[in-house]
């Protein structure tokens, strides 16, 4: 009888395959976290405008195969260089805490947890909430660009947006909640001039926009400029994260085409007004509490743990 009690406490406390855990590296790395955190930190005190780009590298790794690191892996053919991702920042920063985490702990903390953990901390340092990621990710051992053409995209419809996210089994409110990154992100002019002046090719602008930031827009972006030239999508307060960006697309301030079409589905209208009506959380859901619950959900998206995968030695490359 006292052997099946210490059995049955024993399996409780193993890891259950397939799940990920708080505090996988308690042991294994203890200062892994932290190392990653001080790495983030001495990036964005560089360039805050990082932050954005290493939330949305997460993303982008976690919508093609999985939460698995297959978007740093580089190669002609790599996931890396799908059209979607050329414009991914960040790089540079998982591989600087990659290579202080092997001289630390060698083949134990994998590229895909770094990003997860990247991204958190991204959006703690820009003023957002935080939360306790939990890890145990494993590297995948395919990258191709071919994969990444079911990506969200500036030009999706609101029906497309929501076809792409529950295909993750993300729901419609994790979709406006998730686009909620917005708030300190920035795009190209080249990605949304059309609807400044040829908005569905009738040679007019999105009649959608805001009258007066249209004008705005047409300043920092003019018909034969520079294509490659940044714009904040969130034009109150860029480098801080808050709801903000919902108040903007509730009045027509929306920068991308697909960032305004929230408004134009009642589903996703309604989440938007809540939280654009909620900037200080005072009613209904809060949103930097509903993002930290979403980036959990988004960031277990078939995962890979236990012996699947690998642990890469160089996030850009397979063992």
């Amino acid at each position: 009888m006292l052997l099946i009690f210490f059995l049955v406490i024993l399996v409780l406390g193993l890891p259950v395959k397939g799940q990920l855990q708080n505090g996988f590296y308690s042991s294994s790395c203890p200062k892994a976290e932290s190392i990653v955190r001080s790495t983030v930190e001495s990036h964005f005190q560089k360039d805050p405008t990082i932050a954005a780009g290493l939330l949305r590298l997460h993303f982008h790794d976690c919508f093609v195969q999985g939460c698995d690191g297959s978007v740093l892996i580089t190669g002609s053919s790599a996931e890396r260089n799908a059209l979607p991702n050329l414009g991914l920042r960040g790089f540079e920063v998982i591989d600087d805490a990659k290579s202080q985490l092997e001289a630390l702990c060698p083949n134990v903390v994998s590229c895909a947890d770094i990003l997860a953990l990247a991204a958190r901390d991204s959006v703690d340092l820009s003023d957002g909430p935080s939360w306790t990621v939990p890890t145990g990710r494993r590297d995948g051992r395919v990258s191709s660009s071919s994969e990444a053409s079911n990506l969200p995209s500036p030009l999706d419809s609101i029906a497309i947006q929501k076809q792409k996210f529950a295909a993750k089994g993300l729901d419609d409110h994790d979709l406006v909640t998730l686009v909620g990154a917005h708030t300190i992100g920035q795009t190209d002019c080249l990605f949304f001039r059309y609807r400044l002046y040829n908005f569905t090719t009738t040679g007019n602008a999105d009649p959608t926009i805001n009258q007066s930031f249209l004008g705005q827009l047409q300043a920092l972006c003019p018909k034969n400029g520079d294509g490659s030239k940044r714009v904040a999508l969130d034009k109150d307060s860029q480098s801080k994260f808050d709801a903000s960006f919902f108040k903007n697309v509730r009045d027509g301030n929306g920068v991308l085409e697909s960032d305004q079409r929230l408004w134009d589905d009642a589903i996703t209208r309604s989440i938007v007004k809540n939280y654009a009506g909620n900037i200080r959380g005072l009613l209904g859901f809060r949103f930097d509490f509903e993002f930290t619950k979403a980036m959990i959900k988004m960031s277990s998206i078939e995962v890979k743990t236990g012996t699947s995968g690998e642990v890469r030695k160089v996030c850009s490359k397979f063992n």
